[in-house]
């Protein structure tokens, strides 16, 4: 696989009742190497941890990985209070977060915590992008008598990518993101490549530094699951609850990668042909040994 890309690994928090000494061991897994973060993302209407509690905790799990949310929808929060959390987090980590943002695609997680619907729009998603930004710059928004802290270590705060399938979401990021945080239903290599050749345009044509390109897929691998293909259906099953059943079995025949490690080698190596700098794998099951397997592979 070529060096020039770096894998990640995402924490297993959509299985059902994943337990606190399971995330820790995979967390710990995946800091002793070689992947370059650890990675989760966010749901309200869910029984996952919540994201920015878990980030904590991953931050004291772990000592050498990038963390990435992947990602964290603003509208669900008060900007300033999220602000707070993810300074909070990267302070802990000692500068090692990466923030991706995205407007989200349920509306059941909008209802429970009685957000606007109508706020999931990518204006409202850039304007909240600056609320973080000017936050962690030390602007002090709120008129309180000190500006909200702490302080970031990294300067000007982490570095917020754009978690989107769509390529007019990632035209309008442009203004704000520093990159991309993608995810391809299907492990497609082309469909991610137009994405990121859209992401590329839209930055050099916004005067911006290029992006950071990154995706994500869903996988299983046939020396842990007896049927590797089955294993990502069942996932998906508990997983897109909020679709209906006869939509997920259309999808799982095709959705993410299901296969040996050798297959996911060359996958893997043409993610990195179209220059993806990271993908972020998604397991779909809390099985530890994936850890170990992907590291061999990775390594």
């Amino acid at each position: 696989m070529s060096s020039a890309m770096d894998v990640g690994m995402t924490l297993p928090v959509m299985e059902p009742d994943i337990a606190p000494d399971v995330l820790r061991e995979w967390a710990e897994r995946i800091d002793a190497g070689p992947y370059s973060s650890v990675c989760f993302g966010e749901r309200i209407a869910f029984d996952n941890p919540d994201a920015l509690t878990l980030l904590g905790a991953v931050a004291a799990w772990t000592r050498r990985v990038r963390i990435g949310t992947t990602v964290v929808v603003p509208q669900l929060h008060d900007p300033v209070l999220l602000a707070k959390a993810l300074a909070t987090g990267d302070q802990l980590s000692g500068g090692r977060l990466s923030v991706g943002l995205g407007v989200g695609g349920r509306e059941e997680d909008y209802a429970a915590v009685s957000a606007d619907w109508s706020n999931r729009t990518m204006a409202e998603m850039a304007e909240r992008a600056g609320v973080l930004r000017r936050v962690w710059s030390g602007d002090n928004l709120t008129g309180a008598t000190r500006p909200v802290g702490p302080r970031t270590v990294q300067p000007g705060g982490p570095e917020l990518l754009v978690g989107t399938l769509g390529h007019r979401t990632v035209r309008h990021a442009a203004r704000w993101a520093d990159g991309v945080a993608g995810m391809t239903l299907s492990a497609d290599v082309d469909e991610t490549g137009a994405l990121f050749d859209v992401a590329r345009s839209a930055w050099t044509e916004g005067g911006r530094p290029a992006p950071r390109l990154t995706t994500s897929f869903w996988f299983a691998l046939a020396e842990t699951a007896p049927e590797p293909r089955g294993q990502v259906h069942q996932h998906l099953r508990h997983y897109m609850n909020w679709l209906p059943p006869a939509l997920v079995d259309a999808l799982a025949p095709t959705a993410g990668f299901a296969g040996t490690l050798d297959e996911l080698r060359a996958l893997l190596d043409r993610f990195a042909a179209i220059g993806t700098d990271e993908v972020q794998l998604i397991p779909t099951s809390d099985d530890p040994r994936q850890v170990d397997l992907v590291a061999e592979l990775v390594g």
